[in-house]
Formats: structure tokens, C-alpha cells, sequence
């Protein structure tokens, strides 16, 4: 049979004793003799009473909840990489006693969809958020942090921005592009063409930036006809790498793909063309996709897992540190060398 429900009038009744001395009890306080304490948890116990969630906030307890924010327009089941980004938070946060709480986000200029975010916070439903996939300057987390919001970003680059409340994760793309190039050049390629991402978000640009600095290095001119602009999907991928070949410029002899996912992508319309990889061309990715071994694709490195259990352990001590500090961490890359791109004689 389903037991009453109860509250904590109801408690201190039963137990003889008053209210606030249940309050202290069910909240750990010490003063409370170990008799009165063993007798009120019996009734906890017996009851399955758990203390009110809004009585929590109100008496400033943490939620011990973190929100995690997806912003994307397509199937986020569908991407491997998401998934894991996912997994890892709820894992490290599980370890540290604390909860998740996932949203989507299909559109940052959705009013509805920013407010019903905003209220998850101003409700204090959550003690801090990680947002994964925003633009670099985005105004719903600028607005959070402004209002003193703990938020942890991936992919964020705003010079001077450094308040205690803002936690910043970013992988070295830049780095990621020059150590394609350079792998390329030494190959003997010096047509080299580039497939960048969403430029609004930190990556395509900080790409882009390595890209340039790597050719300069080398001496090799950039084409414009050659640097393509996708978003991070293997649709986004197919679609730049379909018009591409349908325009009748020459191929390089080598492209660099914003990710693995836009390689996938690219793959795909070249196999379509009847274009073989690398016999045709090379391609290169970056992130080491789950898939990128199965494809044989030569990628750059990212420990992605690592970077979201480091942020969500760092946002967890930011949360329960009295005098955070600001904190920005870039994670390094390492190349994989497999077998799709060949060397030029």
C-alpha cells in the first residue's frame, strides 16, 4: 500500500519534537542529541520523506545539479562525438555526487526555447551549465554569466573576458591545421585546399588562422576556390563537396576537413564523382571520429573525453569554491597517421 505523504509538521509531531529541530536533523546540524536524532530519521526513513526542493534553494542548499546545454539543429543521436560529449559530463558528474539535467537547443534565436533556458537558472534548478556548440559570442551565455551564472563553455575564444564564473575548455585547432599542413607539405603536396566549419563558432576561425600560418611557412599560395565553408556535419560535408565538383574547378591534390564528420561527407560526393581517396586525392580530418579507423581517414587527435570529464570536475570545484578564479584550458592534438593521404613523387 502506497504510504501517506508527509511533511515535516507531520514529523516533528510524531517524533515529539519541534519543527526546527527536525530542520536541523534532516540538514546535519551537530546540536541535536544522538537519541532525538536516531527517533526523527526512523519516521524519515519509514516515511520516504525527502525535504522540498524550493525549501532547498530558499535556505541556499545546492541543487547539485548540472545543467548541460546541446545547441545544434540536427539528430544529436545520430552523431557519435555528441554522444560522447554527453556521456562523459553525466559520467563526471555522477562520480562527483551530482545530477544532469540535458536540454537541446535547436535555435539560439528562438525566444521561447532562450527563455524556457533562462528560467532553469533563475529558478535554480541548476547550480551551474556547460554549453557545448554555441557561437563564439553567444548573448544567452554572455547574459547568464553577466548575471553571475557559473558557465562552462567549450570551443570560446573572447579576449578579456575573464570572470570567476567563466569556465573555458578549447582544443588548439590552429595548432590542429598547421600540423595538417606540415604533414601534407611532407608528402610532397602544394595544392592543398581547405573544408572549414561554422565561422560563428570559435573552431572554424582558430582553423582557418593555422592554415594560414602553415602555408605561409611553407611558401604556398592560398586559392580562395580551394578553402570551402561547411558547418561540422557530414551532411554540411556531402553539400560543399557536391557544388565543389559541380563547378568544374580543378582539385587540389589534397583537402583538410574541418572535422572527420565533414570528411565522411566530402568522401561521400567524391565517391559519387567516382573520385578514389587517396589515389584521386587526400583528405585529412581532425578529431579522431569512432568511425575515422574503420574509414582508414589520417586525423588530428582530440581527446574529447578527457576534455569534458576535466571541465565538468573544474565546473563542479567552481561551483563549490568560495573564491573562484577565472580558468581557460586549450587541450593538445596529436596526428594519426592511416592511410588517406598518399604521397606526391
Amino acid at each position: 500500500m502506497k504510504k501517506m505523504e508527509i511533511n515535516s509538521v507531520e514529523i516533528a509531531r510524531l517524533a515529539g519534537v519541534s519543527r526546527s529541530t527536525v530542520s536541523r536533523v534532516i540538514n546535519n546540524y551537530p546540536n541535536v542529541p544522538v537519541e532525538t536524532r536516531e527517533k526523527v530519521m526512523k519516521i524519515v526513513r519509514d516515511f520516504n520523506y525527502f525535504p522540498n526542493m524550493s525549501a532547498q534553494v530558499l535556505a541556499g542548499k545546492k541543487m547539485r545539479t548540472i545543467g548541460l546545454f546541446m545547441i545544434e539543429r540536427g539528430e544529436i543521436s545520430r552523431d557519435a562525438i555528441s554522444n560522447m560529449l554527453m556521456v562523459s559530463v553525466i559520467e563526471q558528474a555522477s562520480i562527483h555526487g551530482y545530477y544532469v539535467l540535458t536540454h537541446v537547443i535547436r535555435d539560439t534565436q528562438d525566444i521561447e526555447d532562450v527563455t524556457s533556458v533562462k528560467e532553469i537558472f533563475y529558478q535554480k534548478r541548476v547550480d551551474a551549465g556547460i554549453f557545448i556548440g554555441a557561437a563564439n559570442h553567444e548573448p544567452l551565455i554572455e547574459e547568464l554569466i553577466a548575471e553571475g551564472f557559473i558557465i562552462g563553455v567549450v570551443d570560446h575564444h573572447l579576449p578579456g573576458r575573464n570572470e570567476p564564473n567563466r569556465v573555458v575548455f578549447n582544443v588548439d585547432y590552429a595548432h590542429g591545421a598547421e600540423m595538417s599542413v606540415d604533414y601534407l607539405v611532407s608528402l610532397g603536396h602544394h595544392n592543398i585546399g581547405l573544408i572549414n566549419g561554422d565561422i560563428k563558432r570559435y573552431a572554424a576561425p582558430a582553423k582557418y588562422e593555422g592554415f594560414k600560418t602553415a602555408m605561409n611557412k611553407h611558401s604556398i599560395p592560398i586559392k580562395p576556390e580551394w578553402v570551402l565553408h561547411a558547418n561540422f556535419s557530414k551532411d554540411g560535408g556531402y553539400r560543399v563537396m557536391k557544388k565543389f565538383l559541380q563547378s568544374k574547378i580543378s582539385l587540389p591534390t589534397a583537402f583538410i576537413a574541418a572535422n572527420d564528420s565533414v570528411a565522411f561527407g566530402a568522401a561521400a560526393a567524391l565517391k559519387e564523382k567516382g573520385l578514389k581517396i587517396p589515389e584521386d586525392i587526400s583528405v585529412i580530418g581532425s578529431d579522431d571520429h569512432v568511425l575515422s579507423s574503420f574509414f582508414n581517414l589520417t586525423t588530428i587527435s582530440v581527446d574529447f573525453g578527457a576534455m569534458m570529464k576535466k571541465l565538468t570536475t573544474q565546473l563542479i570545484h567552481t561551483i563549490e569554491d568560495d573564491n573562484p578564479a577565472h580558468v581557460k584550458v586549450t587541450m593538445g592534438l596529436e596526428l594519426v597517421e592511416r592511410n588517406s593521404c598518399k604521397k606526391i613523387k
